[in-house]
């Protein structure tokens, strides 16, 4: 889905910490984003001959302490200016499963693959899912009270924790999210997107699944994007994105005669096309 966003010019930051599947890990995100936090050497270790943090996803590790320090509090800044800029954050669960290292008795947001035999593995309660997302969302309105906040659950599968942990995981995680609708203040601006219950109940074939048979397939994905368009997009947003896609499909194409008058004359009307869309969305850049 968020590579939708990109290819239709949306302004979108996405992931910065890389995938965060649990709710204490993306409240730790920004509440620390908001506060500006610091990264020192004290909030990364080496392992496997890589830096990491616990904070964060695998991606974000490095051969260097320096780069990785520096990545980390990049990627804080740039969070912290569209937390306050967002007309919309959504946010979306994967698991309530979440592992604690024992050392420090904190919960992890990866365990990069350090032995399992240092962590405890912990399923969430309604509760404290509820309670994450109650301070997620509080912390989102102190510093930009006008951002709709949507809230979904991931319909990828966690099959390494089981079939029927995966459901639980998934079932604590709704319930949470519902349970903040019957708060009228909290659910002011919050909303939520069904992909999880699309994927299960509208696409209940596993021709919708990739490969690996746990991720949706392109099919899968196009149609929930379909999905959230209708409900999300405006008539205006969705004529904009037709002639951003249109330019995008024009870049791509491939000519069998690329030095013809005629390619030379679809480039050039296909520059013009972008250049007015560049007139009126400055940030658009191809």
């Amino acid at each position: 889905m968020g590579e939708k966003l990109e290819y239709f010019k949306f302004q979108n930051l996405q992931n910065p910490f890389g995938i965060l599947f649990q709710p204490l890990a993306i409240e730790n995100l920004i509440t620390n984003a908001i506060n500006k936090k610091v990264y020192t050497e004290e909030d990364v270790f080496y392992f496997n001959e890589q830096w990491y943090s616990f904070e964060t996803h695998s991606k974000l590790s490095s051969f260097s302490k320096e780069d990785l320090l520096h990545h980390l509090n990049e990627q804080i800044k740039a969070t912290n200016k569209h937390i306050k800029a967002a007309s919309h954050i959504i946010i979306t669960l994967g698991t309530a499963w979440v592992y604690r290292q024992i050392e420090t008795d904190t919960i992890v947001a990866n365990c990069h693959k350090v032995p399992q035999k240092k962590f405890l593995k912990e399923l969430l309660s309604i509760e404290a899912i509820s309670e994450s997302l109650q301070s997620i969302i509080a912390l989102i309105k102190s510093v930009n009270d006008t951002a709709t906040v949507i809230v979904t659950v991931s319909p990828v599968r966690h099959l390494k924790d089981g079939f029927v942990e995966n459901t639980r995981s998934k079932a604590h995680l709704i319930s949470a999210i519902h349970s903040l609708f019957s708060s009228r203040t909290m659910s002011k601006g919050l909303y939520y997107f069904p992909s999880y219950e699309i994927m299960m109940d509208e696409l209940r074939d596993y021709r919708f699944y990739a490969e690996d048979m746990i991720h949706p397939s392109q099919t899968a994905i196009s149609y929930i994007w379909e999905r959230f368009q209708e409900v999300w997009m405006s008539n205006e947003a969705s004529k904009t994105m037709e002639e951003v896609d249109a330019i995008q499909k024009g870049f791509q194409h491939k000519p069998f005669h690329p030095n013809s008058e005629a390619h030379k004359l679809f480039l050039q009307k296909l520059s013009d096309r972008k250049v007015k869309l560049q007139s009126h969305f400055s940030h658009i850049s191809f």
